[in-house]
């Protein structure tokens, strides 16, 4: 059973804050403790992860996954309601949740465990940052249209050096993110392999590569202009020539509280490369 609950909806989209508030009232009438908070409140959240079983999320995909980085440290579970385009990552919509979130409460759900990655940015032996992504690490060009040359080993043995305008380090969640939309393949996500995929590769290798479980990737950046670490496309590091980017799996994976049968991920998947999720899931 599921006593403590976090509602998080997002601080550009009003609609989520009706539903947001439609759901604490559902929740709070049957004695689960509520939580609210905005999905960029950082602070909020790393206060508010502690005390909760599971957070539920308004939003888009990016929503999510920002709850989710937050979430997985603690082991708490997430569910999202989709009020964004695509919403890949979401089993519940405001015109569903009613019955879903019923049913994640009385215990009634499975758990999906999908991998997490970290990557850690290095200057001359100095760490610069270091990151924790549920879709994907990727090391590209900056602002100007110039490739970079990321020099790639895995588990320390030379791999590739791709002359390109970037390389994305995925996992099986990011495979039907951005690797999808440069020709990655699509991997199940309960899998803990990790997806490599260069973007428009000059010369070079241009196959995706899929890595063992378990693997390291580093990347030795070599640029005579800028290029940028992001990851999962909403944190950003600026690297120089030199610098090394070292990813491996996460600690703590994501935890999804799922509804559906594990083949949901295949039904879900057609509708979107169909085109159908923004119009089935309006309310």
């Amino acid at each position: 059973m599921i006593h403590a609950v976090a509602v998080l909806d997002h601080p550009k989209l009003p609609d989520t804050v009706r539903v947001a508030e439609e759901i604490t009232a559902m929740l709070e009438g049957r004695g689960v403790r509520v939580f609210r908070a905005k999905t960029w409140d950082t602070p909020a959240l790393q206060a508010i992860m502690p005390q909760v079983q599971l957070v539920v999320v308004l939003g888009g995909d990016g929503s999510t996954l920002r709850a989710a980085r937050l979430a997985a440290p603690h082991g708490v579970l997430v569910a999202s309601v989709n009020m964004g385009r695509l919403g890949f990552l979401s089993e519940m919509t405001p015109m569903n949740w009613r019955e879903r979130l019923h049913c994640i409460v009385d215990g009634q759900y499975w758990i999906e465990e999908r991998l997490m990655l970290r990557a850690v940015a290095q200057r001359k032996g100095t760490i610069l940052s270091e990151h924790d992504a549920l879709n994907d690490i990727v090391v590209s060009r900056g602002t100007l249209a110039r490739i970079i040359r990321a020099q790639t080993y895995v588990d320390g043995g030379h791999l590739a050096t791709y002359a390109c305008d970037g390389l994305i380090v995925a996992t099986p969640t990011g495979s039907t993110a951005y690797a999808l939309a440069v020709g990655g393949p699509i991997l199940p996500p309960t899998l803990k392999n990790i997806l490599l995929v260069p973007i428009a590769p000059h010369l070079s290798l241009s196959r995706a590569v899929v890595l063992a479980q378990g693997a390291q990737v580093s990347i030795r950046v070599h640029t005579d202009h800028r290029a940028i670490l992001t990851a999962d496309g909403q944190n950003e590091r600026e690297l120089q020539d030199g610098d090394v980017v070292i990813v491996r799996a996460g600690e703590h994976g994501a935890r999804f509280a799922r509804v559906q049968p594990p083949s949901y991920f295949y039904t879900t998947l057609m509708q979107r490369l169909r085109g159908e999720a923004w119009r089935d899931e309006q309310p």
